[in-house]
């Protein structure tokens, strides 16, 4: 085969991404949250963005506000002029109690003005965590520096739960002690609060907490050595058969296994809960549901007038300072259009999900139907792909609580003479029937299948069983009361 140089022309059409298309649709899959991070680093990076100020008082706003300054004023200088007389009567009636629990300066800020000293209130500021609070009981015992070390390093290897990551030896090898030293340690800090910290496992842990009851030679701790396999499955006759004991007795023991804390270190958690902020209310006013975007927290952005000027005077502007500016004012012209049209996508595609979904909003989650981007894509006249970037960690707030945008789309379950049902309404379903079924008798996950059956839903077993598992229930037998 000859190999030849040849030149030929063709004509064909291809979509361009350029950086501003990119950015619009960075900006529309952003969470709340990460478009007000992006928003804030934009403005640092382009001096022509500027966030617009709330809006300055009315002047009947100052005129109050001056009056109430007035009135603090006149109250002051009233105190100020009014002498306080200081006799026996009035010292005996402080009480000192209280006084000695104010904040006394120490040794250490003598000399120094009492304005500078730190206040009570700083030292509240933290909230305490595991660590911390075990640290404080540590520094109250009679130990030695070297036994204080080798305590403040076992302890920083106690992870969330409250459980030791390390072994003896290799708290020896590091710290250099013997193996005896950092066993009496670990036995130290397991002696104290919360009892069942400093354990290996969930059932060292278990049992140090029998023991902080003296419980440590009773039923409870027979099951949890030998039978915790058992228990985990709830095979009551298996216990009843290995202990030789009365079925009575082994539930009156599982009781108290149950009360315990299997992950004793979470009650000293210092993390912080995360809530979470609707991007969008549905609230039903006067018959009719209306949406409501929620812009709090939200920078509101606009063009900098002071380089607006600096292009109008062509004169006195040099021309690579022009262009920058030209530059950067088509950037912030842009990141405001692709934020505004953000806002009008999401709210158009909430607005879609309404109108699929209005016997959610009215009756609840068994009313959900089923939903696929498609139907919202051709309903708004936008891609499906536009669709899922909107849909993703966008949240909203409905009379029926709040939920992710996605959780509106299911997958359909086909039913004899009616309509096709959501999943989500199965699940819902199943978790209704498993609260009313008998607790001697739990249904298996045929019965609930056969349940669906006979009102005309086909759902099989094995769906069932993947429903099931998906909302956190557990097999029938381990939902079994034991007898």
């Amino acid at each position: 085969m000859a190999l030849e140089l040849r030149q030929q022309l063709k004509l064909s059409q291809q979509l361009v991404m350029t950086p501003q298309l990119q950015q619009a649709i960075k900006l529309l899959q952003l969470s709340r949250l990460e478009l007000a991070e992006t928003v804030q680093q934009e403005i640092e990076q382009n001096p022509l963005l500027e966030e617009e100020q709330a809006p300055s008082a009315t002047d009947e706003e100052v005129r109050q506000e001056q009056q109430d300054k007035d009135k603090i004023e006149a109250a002051n200088k009233l105190e100020e002029t009014t002498e306080v007389k200081i006799n026996d009567s009035t010292i005996a009636d402080i009480n000192w109690e209280d006084y000695a629990n104010e904040y006394e300066p120490s040794s250490s800020f003598k000399g120094k003005d009492f304005s500078e000293q730190p206040s009570r209130f700083d030292f509240l500021t933290k909230k305490p965590n595991l660590q911390s609070h075990l640290q404080w009981q540590l520094s109250l015992s009679p130990l030695l520096p070297d036994e204080i070390k080798l305590g403040n390093f076992i302890i920083g290897n106690l992870n969330r739960n409250g459980f030791l990551e390390v072994s003896a030896e290799e708290i020896a090898a590091e710290i250099g002690c013997s193996e005896d030293a950092a066993e009496e340690m670990i036995h130290k800090i397991q002696q104290m609060d919360p009892a069942g910290v400093g354990a290996r496992n969930v059932k060292e842990s278990l049992l140090l907490q029998l023991e902080r009851f003296n419980l440590d030679k009773s039923l409870a701790a027979e099951i949890i050595k030998n039978q915790l396999n058992y228990l985990e499955t709830k095979n009551y006759g298996a216990i009843v058969r290995a202990t030789h004991r009365s079925m009575e007795d082994v539930v009156a023991a599982v009781k108290i296994i149950v009360g315990l804390d299997p992950h004793p270190g979470r009650v000293y958690s210092d993390e912080e809960p995360h809530y979470i902020i609707p991007d969008v209310y549905v609230q039903k006013i006067g018959g009719e549901y209306v949406i409501v975007l929620n812009d709090d927290g939200l920078p509101r952005l606009k063009i900098s007038a002071y380089y607006r000027q600096i292009l109008k005077n062509k004169s006195l502007t040099p021309t690579e300072t022009r262009e920058y500016i030209r530059e950067k004012l088509k950037s912030a012209a842009w990141l405001i259009k692709s934020i505004h049209q953000r806002q009008r996508t999401i709210y158009k595609v909430v607005e879609s999900i309404l109108k699929f979904q209005k016997d959610f909003f009215e009756r609840g989650v068994a009313f959900l139907k089923p939903l696929v981007l498609r139907d919202v894509a051709e309903d708004i006249e936008m891609h499906e792909s536009t669709v899922s970037r909107v849909t993703s960690n966008k949240y909203v707030h409905t009379p029926q609580g709040i939920f992710e945008l996605k959780y509106f789309f299911t997958s359909a379950i086909s039913r004899t003479g009616g309509e096709a049902l959501s999943s989500e309404s199965i699940k819902a379903r199943i978790r209704l029937i498993v609260q009313a079924e008998n607790p001697d008798k739990p249904l298996s996950d045929l019965a609930i299948s056969q349940i669906f059956e006979r009102e005309g839903i086909k759902v099989a077993r094995r769906t069932v069983a993947k429903y099931r598992e998906q909302i956190g229930i557990l097999p029938s037998k381990y939902r079994r009361r034991p007898k």
